[in-house]
Parts: structure tokens; C-alpha cells; sequence
């Protein structure tokens, strides 16, 4: 049967299935030796994300976190996508997790008139990399993303979305 995927924005009961969707796809699937320490953001949700134009949201199916996104205010109508990230078993055009967390993200940027989304990405995200850009992101280099955009150390692809 069709799992049913609904979006929402995170709440703190949604803080260990957001752990359990990100950090095996970051440990396990592509070899990034990076802990849940190194990663103040998923420690604090509200704090990191909920201020000003930012937000995070979790994709749930039969109340599971199947996958989150995580839009950072930077300032001066900019805004940071952070922590796309989809369980393996919910990938895919049959299920549209990631455009539907994508869609709830740039609905909620137009509405607090976000202009500009940046992100960055690895080289080994090919999958992120086609669907980025059929969403209308486009590829810009690490010298022209503004001063406020938090680099992690894994980025070396860049993208920015004009928010229409």
C-alpha cells in the first residue's frame, strides 16, 4: 500500500527520529566520521533554527521520521538549507519526500519573504546534485556565497535558490 508522507514543523517529541534519519546516512552511507557532538544544530532544533525566517521540518510515515529539512536565517533576506536528508527506504519519485520537506521549506520562505536560499552540498550527493537543480537551484562558487553562510568542513558544491 502507498505509505502516506506527511510534512510538518519539528517539535520536540521528533528530536530522536531526526537523530535516527541523519546520522546513519552521515556515518554509514557516506563514510563521514561525523557524531551527533559534532553537530550542535541537532542538539538544539528550536534554538538553532527557529529564529527569525528559519525553520525545521521533519517528513513523518505512519508517525516515523522518514526525513527533515532545516532552513537557517542568515541575514539580510538570505536563508541557509541545511540537513536535507531522506531515509533510504523513502528515496525516490514513488514516495516525494524530499519535494514535498522542499516545498513546505520555500512555502514558508516566501511567506516571511526570504529572497535567496543557499546550500551546500559534498561532490558525492549526485542524487542531491540532479535534484537541486531541477528544482531551479543553480550552482554558484564557494566565492560568491555571502559572508553569513555557515560552510561545514564536507561542502564543496554550492547552490543558490532567487525565492520568488
Amino acid at each position: 500500500p502507498m505509505q502516506k508522507i506527511l510534512v510538518a514543523a519539528f517539535s520536540n517529541g521528533d528530536q530522536q527520529g531526526v537523530l535516527d534519519v541523519i546520522l546513519p546516512i552521515q556515518q554509514h552511507e557516506f563514510g563521514i566520521p561525523i557524531t551527533e557532538a559534532d553537530q550542535p544544530d541537532l542538539t538544539n532544533i528550536p534554538g538553532f533554527y527557529h529564529s527569525g525566517t528559519g525553520g525545521f521540518w521533519v517528513a513523518r510515515s505512519n508517525d516515523e521520521v522518514v526525513g527533515t529539512v532545516g532552513l537557517k536565517d542568515i541575514g539580510l533576506r538570505q536563508a541557509a538549507l541545511r540537513k536535507m536528508f531522506v531515509a533510504a527506504p523513502f528515496r525516490g519519485r514513488e514516495f516525494g519526500v524530499a519535494g514535498k520537506l522542499l516545498d513546505a521549506l520555500l512555502a514558508h520562505a516566501r511567506a516571511k519573504g526570504v529572497a535567496e536560499i543557499f546550500l551546500g552540498t559534498t561532490e558525492k550527493f549526485l542524487a542531491a546534485h540532479r535534484f537541486y537543480e531541477k528544482k531551479g537551484f543553480v550552482e554558484l562558487r564557494k566565492a560568491e556565497l555571502p559572508e553569513a553562510f555557515p560552510i561545514m568542513a564536507v561542502d564543496s558544491k554550492f547552490y543558490v535558490l532567487k525565492v520568488s
